[in-house]
């Protein structure tokens, strides 16, 4: 893959991931798991299904046709959770680019393009074409997330469906602020947003949280503390759903 622009820089993304410093929070402490019990009362529902993605992932954005209906099929939501592949990948895993490694990078292709025509979906980006910064639109997702929460799936979709489906480069807050966004949001908010100091923390907080929970690719999705990557593994993940776990 070239590209002027590499997806895997990261040298103004701060980067603090520390997996033997995770000491309980100040003024925290224990209880036994039965300590507050009271009258016993209706099984509580199911937690929500926790999906990562990066915008730039053509993966990411499969699952993401698929996987709220996915969920509501099992009586559960979608936490939609945006992260960068550029800090998992790179800088924690020390690896290339998928599509730059020999061998697997074809693999990769072809599995692409076969899910494409098995699924019916058509893209306006190749997989080799340059791939853009993906940090406005991580920032986007996140500052959106934080002032208008319901509207944070909806947008996400929107950005995948501009950029994947239509191809669109969505590497600039005023890319992003033109598009169709959902009903509620602002261009002109959100791309002042976008270019804000919290916008840039509130997504360096969401990838340390990322990495903190084990998330290194995209798609992953954590079903109440399973992680399963890859949407190939989605008809695992529904086994497990329907079974509760084995």
């Amino acid at each position: 893959m070239k590209s002027a622009y590499s997806p895997y820089q990261t040298d103004t993304f701060s980067y603090s991931f520390n997996s033997k410093n995770r000491s309980a929070p100040s003024g925290y402490s224990p209880k036994p798991a039965c300590a507050n019990l009271g009258p016993m009362t209706a099984t509580p529902s199911p937690g929500p299904l926790h999906f990562y993605f990066d915008f730039i992932s053509p993966f990411g954005y499969f699952a993401s046709l698929r996987i709220e209906d996915l969920a509501a099929r099992h009586g559960r939501t979608v936490q939609w959770h945006a992260m960068l592949l550029g800090v998992s990948v790179l800088k924690v895993m020390g690896l290339k680019p998928l599509l730059d490694t020999p061998l697997k990078g074809d693999y990769i292709r072809r599995d692409a393009r076969r899910y494409m025509r098995r699924h019916g979906i058509v893209l306006q980006r190749d997989l080799d074409d340059p791939v853009m910064g993906p940090r406005a639109a991580g920032r986007a997702f996140h500052y959106v997330q934080h002032h208008h929460p319901a509207l944070a799936a909806p947008l996400a979709r929107v950005l995948y469906q501009a950029y994947w489906a239509e191809g669109q480069d969505l590497s600039t807050a005023d890319a992003i602020s033109a598009l169709a966004l959902p009903e509620g949001l602002d261009g002109a908010w959100l791309r002042a947003g976008i270019a804000s100091d919290e916008a840039g923390s509130l997504l360096r907080s969401a990838v340390d949280a990322s990495l903190k929970a084990g998330i290194f690719g995209s798609p992953t999705v954590v079903v109440d503390g399973e992680p399963f990557w890859g949407v190939e593994n989605f008809g695992l993940m529904e086994e497990w759903l329907a079974q509760g776990g084995w």
